[in-house]
């Protein structure tokens, strides 16, 4: 039996004897020359069983609704197939068979699955999913509320209408109508890809829409401030309480390299004396912690500029209440107030929270001859391969190599 591209062939397996002695029955589905099958919880006597027809030749009753039931599921898969050409999905054998039997009635949409998998993401967020993953998600899929009816003049798609062409759509949607850089734009595709992944492993979809895209990012320089820059920072006098605030936050961070969200966390059991009397932190990376990567930590050396300034706001309010080392503002404060720093000193740089890691792995470390390896170890690195980027910006082994071809040129 036909219907486009689709057989439907009922046969016994001779080979599989239940106790009773008659074979069961098994329903299989062709499509585009792949099949699959199930069995229909049918058996009948092996000399009942017509091949050719696909049905018992017996006269009695057990034979009539045994082909009454082989009937009624020849037409159900018809009505099925045609149900799912009209949604436009993808028709796949085993999607089919799941229609027929009750087992997948719903119409997979993405839009409609993006939002399912954030709120299950949203159920173990701090646990296997960071609340800033969520987000990215969240605002993926605001994109896609936008760019889909615009390609498609409908709210929705399902899994099977996606093709490389609104793939390199919706990257120029984010280009040109977002405003979204290049390695933000990449980063949300991920998530997308991620999302159509799950689509091709449960086939509710068939061919990979995000084939020959490439997700390659810009190369950029991370922002660092030289040691002139900090020293300006250090020695100017703010008479702005949530300014001055910022200002140690942001020089506590330039010469420990934590993170935003590791400062922000820092507690009293974080810092460790060792024999010698010299104060350490020593803390599991917060992004880490998150997919449970507990071997990441970062252990770093506290030098007298990070150690005054905790002694500084030991009895802050703020601290006492919470338990934390340092009353740190919210992320996007700290970012807003930074630029006031910024202006207020003179310094042309697009200062964040991230500076100043950037600036410890720079100016307080590698241009100071620490080892590489050791300041992969002091930043919670999981690799020095990670390191490398600070590596690139300041390369001491340059300026060396230039000093000696400076030396020999002032000799001629």
């Amino acid at each position: 039996m036909k219907q486009g591209t689709m057989n439907i062939l009922f046969f016994v397996l001779k080979t599989k004897l239940l106790k009773n002695g008659e074979a069961p029955i098994l329903m299989r589905i062709t499509i585009d020359g792949q099949f699959d099958e199930i069995r229909i919880q049918r058996s009948t006597p092996l000399k009942y069983w017509n091949a050719a027809k696909g049905c018992s030749k017996g006269k009695d009753r057990a034979s009539a609704e045994l082909n009454s039931f082989i009937m009624a599921l020849n037409v159900r898969a018809l009505e099925k197939h045609k149900e799912l050409m009209l949604e436009q999905a993808l028709i796949t054998p085993r999607l089919l068979l799941k229609r027929i039997f009750g087992k997948d009635t719903e119409m997979r949409t993405l839009l409609g699955t993006m939002r399912q998998e954030i709120e299950d993401m949203e159920k173990v967020v701090n646990i296997n999913y960071s609340p800033i993953t969520i987000n990215r998600y969240k605002n993926v899929l605001k994109k896609l509320e936008n760019a889909i009816p615009a390609f498609y003049d409908k709210q929705d798609i399902t899994f099977y209408e996606l093709t490389p062409e609104f793939i390199k759509a919706f990257d120029l949607h984010l280009k040109t109508k977002a405003g979204l850089c290049r390695n933000t734009i990449v980063r949300y595709m991920k998530c997308f890809k991620k999302i159509t992944n799950m689509a091709l492993a449960k086939e509710w979809m068939r061919k990979d829409p995000f084939y020959g895209y490439k997700m390659k990012q810009d190369e950029t320089d991370p922002v660092f401030l030289t040691y002139d820059e900090l020293q300006a920072i250090m020695k100017k006098e703010f008479t702005i309480p949530r300014l001055a605030l910022v200002r140690d936050i942001f020089i506590f961070a330039s010469f420990t390299g934590l993170a935003f969200a590791d400062v922000s966390t820092l507690r009293k059991e974080n810092l460790m004396q060792d024999n010698s009397g010299d104060w350490w932190i020593r803390k599991g990376r917060v992004k880490l912690e998150h997919h449970r990567k507990a071997s990441s930590v970062s252990n770093i050396p506290l030098l007298p500029v990070p150690l005054a300034i905790l002694q500084k706001y030991k009895d802050d309010p703020v601290c006492m209440k919470k338990g934390y080392c340092l009353p740190v503002p919210s992320n996007q404060k700290m970012n807003s107030y930074l630029k006031e720093i910024a202006d207020c000193c003179g310094i042309k740089k697009n200062l964040s929270t991230h500076a100043a890691r950037h600036t410890f792995g720079t100016t307080i470390t590698l241009a100071n001859n620490v080892p590489l390896q050791d300041v992969s170890a002091m930043l919670g690195h999981a690799s020095t391969r990670m390191t490398q980027h600070y590596a690139r910006v300041m390369n001491t082994n340059l300026k060396e190599a230039m000093n000696q071809v400076k030396e020999r040129l002032a000799q001629k």
